[in-house]
């Protein structure tokens, strides 16, 4: 990797979080434009290889994420963010970052839970989710997405920073 990728990465994210944070929305403009910006220089700087890198974190930040969304687990933002920071580090290091960040996310998710109390709510609906997964397969459970839930809400952007920087620290 460049110096240059991992500062860019970085800054795409701390935008993000912060962003995500005051309005619980992370621009289009930011994550179609740092995948534009990821596409780009990874052209000019390794051309139709580079291409394939982007590209391939680009889309591998779009898999991973998108089935959360589709469950309304998770918002676009989220997996527009992750593709996007994907298009620059490229399909492996998308996979950990990911990872990384699904890790993180759980965390926050547990700290968030126990310190309004809805730590015993958030189990019960996992087994409600899981046993409506399991009679009706995967879908959106009613009153369980995230337009509907009175659950506590997360800025996703943050873990996919902690991602982010755990990713860039093993590389």
């Amino acid at each position: 990797m460049t110096r240059v990728v991992p500062i860019v990465v970085l800054a795409i994210g701390v935008v993000a979080c912060v962003t995500d944070v005051r309005s619980r929305k992370i621009p289009n403009i930011l994550t179609f434009g740092a995948a534009l910006c990821g596409l780009l220089f990874h052209v000019a700087v390794s051309g139709v290889p580079g291409l394939v890198t982007a590209g391939g974190g680009w889309a591998t930040g779009v898999v991973l994420f998108l089935p959360f969304f589709l469950l309304r687990g998770m918002g676009a933002g989220d997996v527009k963010l992750l593709a996007a920071l994907g298009a620059w580090l490229g399909p492996m290091q998308t996979v950990w970052l990911a990872l990384f960040a699904s890790i993180a996310g759980g965390v926050l998710a547990l700290v968030v839970a126990t310190s309004t109390g809805y730590l015993r709510t958030t189990f019960r609906n996992i087994g409600n989710m899981l046993l409506y997964w399991y009679i009706a397969g995967p879908r959106p459970v009613p009153d369980q997405t995230l337009e509907r839930s009175g659950s506590p809400r997360l800025a996703y952007a943050i873990p996919i920073l902690v991602g982010t920087v755990i990713t860039l620290w093993r590389h």
